[in-house]
């Protein structure tokens, strides 16, 4: 089985998927921190493909960085200056081949993650 990296972003405040939230994925190594792919949410709040498929995935810490901002802005919560929460990034291992699900819970004023399957 080959490793993949997905995710699901909920806007918890409003009881729907954050659709249109811009989502970055870095490789880390050491202190170097390589850009590898930009994505958006669909209507479900996922992205269309898998952030990082099978025929690229490698073990190593990376980091999804999610622009909470803009996409608050985009669905009308009133702007704080600045806002509380704006870019959220979220470091992570992935140690071996599997299916590796990093989603975000997200509100004006507080998020969550987890490991899911």
């Amino acid at each position: 089985m080959s490793g993949y990296l997905t995710t699901h972003v909920l806007d918890t405040a409003r009881g729907c998927p954050a659709q249109g939230l811009q989502i970055d994925l870095y490789r880390l190594e050491g202190e170097v921190r390589t850009h590898l792919k930009t994505l958006s949410t669909n209507a479900d709040g996922r992205t269309d493909e898998q952030i990082l498929p099978a025929d690229v995935f490698e073990v190593g810490t990376y980091e999804l960085v999610f622009h909470a901002g803009a996409y608050l802005d985009a669905s009308g919560v009133p702007a704080e200056s600045p806002r509380f929460l704006d870019v959220i990034p979220l470091r992570f291992g992935m140690s071996e081949a599997s299916h590796y699900h990093v989603p975000l819970l997200l509100s004006p004023f507080g998020y969550s993650t987890y490991r899911g399957s």
